[in-house]
């Protein structure tokens, strides 16, 4: 059976849904396969965000990832938004919800920090949830 493609969303794809993507990858690979994307893409990956998931879970973002737009995506089961209140009808999926996390860009490192601490138990959450069927 196959694994169900899980899709993390929000505006530029260059933060939040994108360590959403790195942690689900490295978490919950196992489960599902992780894709992030957004309705615009920046040219680069926010530096604050690469910076600490690479200090605290050793994943090099720049490495394996880059900001997406949503027609990148392959079929998607799983959509999750960010909590940008973006509405993306044109990505069908079989169960949406947002997880209504705060942007950190331009904030101190703790808010990042605590965003990566949110998402990973989020991103655990989801797998157990995808994990039961």
């Amino acid at each position: 059976m196959r694994k169900p493609n899980v899709a993390f969303i929000c505006v530029h794809n260059s933060c939040r849904s994108q360590i959403a993507e790195a942690l689900g990858k490295k978490l919950a690979a196992d489960v599902f396969e992780s894709y992030s994307a957004g309705t615009e893409t920046k040219p680069q990956i926010n530096q604050d965000a690469v910076r600490l998931m690479k200090a605290v879970h050793g994943i090099d973002m720049e490495q394996t990832q880059y900001s997406k737009l949503l027609s990148e995506l392959p079929a998607i089961d799983v959509v999750v938004t960010m909590g940008c209140n973006v509405q993306c009808p044109m990505l069908p999926c079989n169960h949406r919800e947002d997880w209504g996390l705060d942007d950190p860009t331009g904030q101190p490192d703790e808010v990042f920090l605590d965003t990566i601490q949110r998402i990973e138990e989020k991103v655990l959450d989801l797998k157990a949830r995808l994990a039961q069927g």
